[in-house]
């Protein structure tokens, strides 16, 4: 390893604000388009029954994640070769494009089969720009102090947490203020039109910032790979296999909370504030509680937390839904928010650390961003889907439960192999 200088605390506070400006962009349109999925669905995508109108928004969603590999191939070898900060900056201008698209797209009964089109259009833009993103950010981070890798790179899902809190404020405020037909109308475009000023901000702040010490002695030194996701294809197919094994599990509860506030109004029969009012309980604890668990896998290691962490999620997230589906309100909802993201903060806190040590400076924006993007493709778009499905065919609102639990298993089984097969701590 490189030796460096401590960093600042200028330097780390301009740091997280680059790395995590673009990143809250990014998920506070993605969890924007969850939240919203029912408004959105009338909107692009009738159907005789709400139950397709709703899959196909989801779908549409969920297939923005096939050309996330595609973009962490493509952006991911693009920050090894150039550098983290051209990467971030290249990456906020795209998802800002996609953005603009869907806040002023004209509906179906405008333009036809046009609005559906364009809005996949949007969102395979998105998905692109999206699959370089957190390989370059937390790349980024990550090289800014090999001391407290763990925290530094923990902003990169608090921002998560973060972007989550801000989306759910939103569907409160509008849920609480605005009728159905006119969320359904016009409503449900004011987050996207906000997250057009979150842009430009992110873009000002990452276009001043350094490019990280650790890379550029590495391009000084020629250790750059060429082409880097070669290297990665031939020799570090394993540490990428690991990677997407331990990563599925947060991802599948990333995109749980995502769906609930749908979960709790088309399924529960709540009153969709509430599940607006959840979700922004569970932004709060990952916002919150992922820095220090970060900070803490500094001093104690990052798979001891995770192996607890997982653990107590796959015990406990069965008697949770149970509790919801059997007592649905807000209290309850409260409560089984706050714990599932507590739950997933203590796992996923020491996550970028952890996946950033798996590959080498010269190779870590594309192996990064090429296992990101394969587990949050195969367990994480397709899930708001895939549980409505569930739900449809079995009749069981316990459905989400079983997809995490099964996405549990494969992580700690992963996490155990990452500790005996990578010496990863």
């Amino acid at each position: 390893m490189n030796a460096e200088k401590p960093v600042s605390k200028s330097r780390a506070r301009h740091a997280v604000l680059a790395a995590t400006a673009g990143n809250t962009l990014e998920w506070y349109d993605l969890t924007s388009y969850g939240f919203f999925a029912v408004s959105i669905s009338k909107a692009f995508f009738p159907a005789g029954d709400p139950t397709v109108s709703l899959m196909l928004a989801f779908g549409t969603f969920g297939v923005s994640y096939l050309v996330r590999p595609l973009g962490a191939l493509v952006l991911g070898t693009y920050a090894d070769r150039t550098g983290r900060k051209a990467a971030l900056l290249l990456t906020i201008r795209l998802m800002m494009i996609g953005t603009l698209l869907i806040a002023v797209m004209p509906t179906y009964e405008s333009i036809g089969i046009a609005a559906p089109v364009l809005i996949l259009v949007a969102r395979l833009l998105q998905g692109f720009s999206a699959g370089g993103e957190f390989g370059s950010a937390t790349a980024f981070l990550a090289e800014q102090s090999a001391d407290r890798r763990g925290f530094m790179a923990s902003w990169q899902f608090a921002s998560q947490g973060l972007a989550t809190l801000l989306a759910a404020t939103f569907g409160t405020v509008l849920s609480l203020s605005l009728s159905g037909p006119q969320l359904d109308s016009w409503g449900w475009r004011i987050p996207f039109f906000v997250g057009l000023l979150i842009g430009p901000v992110g873009y000002l702040i990452r276009r001043h910032v350094p490019e990280t010490s650790e890379f550029v002695e590495t391009a000084e030194a020629g250790d750059v790979a060429t082409p880097p996701v070669r290297q990665v294809l031939r020799s570090q197919k394993l540490p990428v296999l690991l990677m997407v094994g331990a990563l599925v599990m947060s991802t599948a509860v990333t995109y749980v909370i995502v769906y609930m506030p749908t979960y709790a109004h088309e399924v529960l029969g709540l009153p969709s504030s509430v599940g607006f009012i959840g979700a922004a309980v569970s932004g709060v604890a990952l916002t919150t509680i992922t820095p220090l668990i970060g900070h803490l896998s500094d001093r104690i290691g990052r798979i001891k937390i995770m192996l607890i962490a997982g653990t107590a999620m796959i015990l406990s997230i069965y008697p949770l839904f149970l509790l919801l589906s059997g007592s649905p309100s807000l209290l309850v909802m409260g409560v089984v928010m706050f714990l599932l993201g507590f739950l997933k903060a203590c796992y996923f806190g020491a996550l970028p650390a952890l996946m950033s040590e798996a590959f080498p400076t010269a190779t870590r924006g594309t192996g990064l961003s090429l296992s990101y993007n394969i587990g949050v493709m195969s367990f994480g778009g397709f899930a708001p889907v895939v549980i409505t499905w569930m739900i449809a065919v079995t009749g069981s609102h316990l459905s989400p439960s079983f997809y995490i639990m099964v996405a549990g298993a494969l992580s700690l089984a992963s996490l155990l192999a990452a500790r005996r097969f990578l010496a990863l701590r």
